[in-house]
């Protein structure tokens, strides 16, 4: 995922390609890519949340933790508003590693077609 990323989006920023640089910047080898990462919402979303019928309006993210390959990742969200007038769900989702750590959240609008 983190090479096809690094191709499709051309950021070749060595704290995601180097882990002696990462290591030598304070992380614990390379970090994974927070639009890599952040496109987990996605798929919470247009899988899920409210799935086939979602169509994503906006993603605000914050990255509150490095990610590191390896990690295992967990998304989870609640639709925290619903708007009927204009087909709008607002959703607040976070990330989690493997340890419970938030690395994520998001507040999320999906329209609903």
């Amino acid at each position: 995922m983190m090479s096809a990323f690094k191709y499709i989006s051309g950021d070749f920023n060595p704290l995601h390609n180097n882990s002696d640089f990462a290591r030598a910047k304070n992380f614990n080898g390379l970090v994974v890519y927070g639009m890599l990462e952040a496109s987990l919402y996605s798929c919470l979303t247009g899988e899920y949340l409210p799935g086939k019928n979602c169509l994503l309006h906006s993603v605000h993210s914050d990255f509150l933790n490095p990610v590191y390959i390896g990690d295992v990742l967990t998304v989870t969200g609640k639709i925290s508003e619903k708007h009927d007038s204009v087909k709008q769900l607002i959703i607040k989702a976070v990330i989690k590693n493997q340890n419970g750590l938030k690395v994520s959240r998001a507040k999320i609008e999906a329209g609903v077609i």
